[in-house]
This record gives structure tokens, sequence and C-alpha cells, in this order.
């Protein structure tokens, strides 16, 4: 069978950038099959995308879609081509019916067949009970089923899908896939570009891209088979996990390491012994066994080893000390008008703890952790952190806390440099301000972008700005609002070397997040669906309490036990 996509020697070029965003790349994609683009930021995945979609033109080389050159033919290439971008592209402002008109009127469906689609593509997406809904008052799977809706409003060969499940829960994502699937049933070929590569390994087959360039092409199995025997998980850590990985990660075999639940998960370089447990410095009692290999750790294997960089943090004198109370909820009541959205909220957080807010969108957690930030009042019941009341002295309260919003809040229109020193002005640090932000400016590697636009920087630079600018006055707790949504395995480990820098020395972390993978690296969960806790413990009694293997599946177990006794 003819592939569907076909790419030789393809090239693109972007004005004052020394690297090609895509470099001399071939590739083929056939019909009827999922086929996911998976790299670190910066690969090239969706500029790829994007000249499929004829929206780019290739500096040099040759692609050719469903037969049609997307740049000569561009006109056809429309009609065979539907594309999702990767940020909710449609009108905020207008209801989930005007989108679905808008864009069939641009595709030019009418009549009869308009009326077929529409009532196809809702009972699809499950949509029929909002259509009168505005599209920016839906939840973030909501927006992505009306995105991938307005997307196939004409029934195209080739559905181009960039990174569609970012801020989407795991039963919203569950349901994105059903829908994937459903579509290549149809004869429909589907691009699927992720960050997340438990979503890879479902894919048929994958391209890694890196730098531009292919790494591999194929079924994901195959490549994650390379690893066989070179996986493990050390046991029986109990507090310790963290100061291991430390150890782990400086050990020369190990390529790879990350916390999994209570355990690790490491990752040997090929044909080398793993390191013994006294190597390690683990605890008496703790053990290492082989595990199965997982595609993530292909991937990590494939783009190659990669210096542990150390975190400006490990090195500072402790915050607070472990086991001391530093964040409480009791009763925490949110209501607005008639809806209540978070009800009877409670929990206590340790120093030196990771406590995980997870729950479906919607559910409430956004609430509750903007009520535990200061940032929302409640309606009643109290919050305190370090024995702050957030209520009686909100502003005190906040001096302790450092907060990283979701989407990068930083101003954008402003240079690094004058990032770092507004925040340093609002932190009040005085005398200190120039050492602190000397500082760091020196961790984070941030000298070449002093004077460039913040808005402007690469992913993992904004993120590297936005926690240098949350944690410059040594906050005793740190709030942490989907802080990787987005991003590559690579840059999450980065990030994640920081916090656990934090957490040691007696920092308290609590963090949401969609990614089950990373919620996994809490040492306490609060799960959270239709404004109440309906679960809290580590991520491994979440998993045992649920009868499954992974947080995913006792995420979607147990949200679906309670829909059901509801």
């Amino acid at each position: 069978m003819e592939p569907l996509i076909r790419i030789d020697g393809l090239s693109k070029r972007f004005d004052g950038q020394p690297q090609p965003a895509i470099d001399g790349l071939s590739a083929a994609f056939e019909a009827g099959r999922i086929n996911g683009l998976v790299g670190p930021d910066g690969a090239g995945k969706t500029t790829l995308i994007r000249l499929m979609a004829g929206l780019l033109a290739p500096t040099a080389g040759r692609i050719q879609v469903a037969g049609l050159d997307p740049v000569a033919e561009a006109q056809a290439l429309r009609a065979a081509v539907a594309y999702m971008p990767q940020r909710f592209g449609l009108y905020e402002d207008l209801t989930v019916q005007e989108n679905l008109n808008l864009h069939a009127d641009i595709r030019g469906v009418i009549g009869a067949e308009r009326r077929r689609r529409f009532d196809d593509l809702l009972a699809f997406t499950d949509l029929a009970r909002f259509t009168r809904r505005l599209a920016g008052r839906l939840s973030g799977g909501m927006k992505q089923k009306l995105g991938l809706a307005c997307a196939l409003v004409k029934v195209p060969k080739l559905l181009l899908l960039d990174e569609p499940s970012v801020g989407v829960d795991p039963i919203s994502r569950r349901e994105l896939w059903r829908m994937a699937a459903e579509l290549v049933g149809r004869g429909i070929a589907v691009i699927w570009s992720t960050a997340y590569l438990d979503e890879a390994e479902r894919c048929d087959e994958v391209l890694l891209l890196n730098a531009g360039r292919a790494l591999y092409a194929g079924p994901p199995a195959l490549l994650t088979t390379e690893l066989a025997g070179r996986s493990f998980l050390v046991n029986g850590l109990g507090g310790a996990r963290r100061a291991v990985l430390e150890q782990a990660l400086d050990h020369p075999a190990v390529i790879d390491g990350i916390v999994q639940g209570a355990s690790l998960r490491l990752v040997v370089a090929r044909q080398a012994e793993p390191p013994t447990i006294a190597e390690l410095q683990a605890p008496e009692g703790a053990k290492l066994v082989p595990t199965g290999p997982r595609f993530e750790d292909a991937f990590i294997a494939r783009l190659g080893h990669r210096a542990h960089p150390h975190s400006p943090y490990a090195e500072r004198q402790a915050i607070c000390a472990a086991g001391t109370v530093t964040v409480s909820a009791t009763g925490l009541t949110k209501r607005f008008g008639d809806f209540t959205a978070a009800e009877d909220i409670g929990f206590t957080i340790h120093g030196g703890e990771i406590f995980g807010l997870l729950g479906p969108n919607g559910a409430g957690k956004s609430t509750t952790f903007k009520m535990l930030c200061g940032l929302l009042k409640p309606t009643r019941g109290s919050a305190s952190v370090s024995g702050i009341d957030l209520l009686g002295a909100a502003g005190q309260a906040r001096s302790r806390l450092g907060y990283m919003a979701q989407k990068f809040s930083l101003y954008g229109d402003l240079s690094v440099r004058q990032n770092l020193e507004f925040f340093a002005g609002i932190y009040g640090l005085g005398r200190q301000r120039s050492v602190v932000i000397g500082r760091m400016v020196e961790a984070f590697g941030l000298t070449p972008y002093l004077n460039a636009d913040a808005g402007g920087l690469p992913l993992g630079f904004k993120q590297r700005l936005a926690l240098a600018c949350a944690t410059m006055h040594d906050p005793a707790v740190l709030f942490l609002d989907e802080p990787t949504s987005g991003v590559d395995p690579l840059t999450r480990r980065e990030f994640w070397s920081h916090i656990n820098a934090l957490v040691g020395r007696g920092v308290t972390v609590v963090v949401t997040t969609h990614f089950m993978d990373e919620a996994e690296y809490c040492d306490r969960i609060g799960l959270i669906y239709r404004g109440r806790i309906i679960a809290e413990g580590p991520p491994d009694k979440l998993k045992a309490d649920a009868g499954v293997n992974s947080l995913e599946e006792a995420f979607i177990s147990l949200v679906e036990g309670q829909e059901v006794a509801q």
C-alpha cells in the first residue's frame, strides 16, 4: 500500500536560527493507523505537523500528503486534512454550536450534509448537551473534544493532532484515545504528537525526533524491547528514596532514574552492571529487582546519556524541620452562587513532603489550590501556611509561600533581568536583591538570556525563570499548578531534580498535575471529585485500594467508583 504521507530529505530553516528545525528527514506514514510523533522540546514535532498541513513551506526536500504537494496544491489539501493545533484555537466567547457553525461555513459544509455531520459529531464527542455553553466555560477535556469536532466538520483522510491531551485529566485522555481509535477504524489516518510517553506506547507506529532528525521509526514495542534487562526497581527505601536517587544518578552505570511511588526506577547503560545496594547507600532492607522496560526508558536511552546536573538548592541550609505541619486546611468550602466548587476540604501537610492534588477537569482542585495560596477567599472553613492564618493575615502568609502558575505567568514583554528584579522587589529582598538575583542567574544558567524578553524564551528556560522567581525568597511552602504540562521527559527530570532538592531542605510542595507518572513523585495524594476529597494516601496505597497496577488506572477506578456510589 502506498503511504498516505511520504517525506524525502525534508528540511526547514527559520531565519535567525543557527540550526534547522527539520534536518534532512525521510519518513512515511500509512493510512488506518495512529502514528505518534515524540521527541524532546524543540525536536521539530510541531514544525513537521505544520509542514504536513501546508502551513509552512519546506526549505529543501519533498513532502507528499494524500498524493498532494501541501504548498502547491493547498486548496485540494484542505479537503483531505484536518488539523487540531496545540493550543485551544476556538472562539471562547462563542457557544459550542456557534463554533461548529463557523467551521462548517469555512469548510463549505452546508444543507443536509451539515446536519448529518453535526448530529454525528455531537454524539461522537458527547457534546450534544452543551451546544449552548460558551466554549470558554468548558472544562479542559470538553474543550479538546470541541476542537476535535470542529476539525472533523469535513471528513478528512488525515487528522493532525498536536499534543491534544496537554492539560487533560486521565478520564478525558482515555475518551480522546477512544475517539482516535474509532476514527482509525473508519479509515482515517491520525498523526498524534505527544510529550507523554505512556501515550506513545499506545500508537501503532512512532517517529522519534531529536534536533529535527529521526532517531527511530517503527512500532513502540520494538524500541522498548531494546531495553530488556536494563530496567530495575529499588524497593524498601522508606523516606530515603530521593537521597538514594541522587546517589544513583551519579553512578556511571545509570543513565536514568526517577521516583516511582515508594520505589526508584533505574535504567542502566548497555552491557553495564546495575549499582549495588551498598553503592547506592540505601537503607538496610532495600532491594534492587529487575522490572520490565517501558517506552520512556527506551526514549531516554536513545537520546543518549546526560550528565546529572546538581541542583543549586541542594547546598542551601534547611528551611523547615521535617515533620512540622506547614499547611493545614479544615472544612474549606467555596461556593459560586448556587454552585459548590469545593466542600469540606481538610488535610495537613508536613515540611519536606510533596502533596499532590489530583482530580478530573472541573472537580474543584484548582479552587482548593487557590484557597490554599490565599488567592481565593473561602466561603467557610480555614487554612494556614507556616502557622499563619490565610484569612487573618493573608499578606504575611503569602510571604512564606512561592507560587508557580500552570501557564507561564511572568511578564513576557519584560526581560529576564527585569522579571527577576520585579519579583525581588515584591518579596522585599532589599539589600540582598543583587546577591539573590546573581545566585539565581548563575544557578539556572540564565546569563545568555538576561536581556531577552521572557515571552520568547525556550520552554525549558521559561520554566527555570518561573521557578527562580517563585523561590528566590526561600519560601517554606511551594505551590506548583501543573508545572510540567506539555513538557518533555528530559525537561521534566531537570525540573524535578530542583524540587527534590528543595524538599530535602524541608520545603513543603503542593502540586496539581494531570500526568500520572509525575503524580508518582508525590509522598501523598488527595484525589478530589465533585468538590470533595474521595481518597487520600501515598500513590502505592491508592493503587492497592483500587486493586490496579498503575496510578492512572487507580485514578479512573476511584472516580468511576464514586460515580456509581452516587
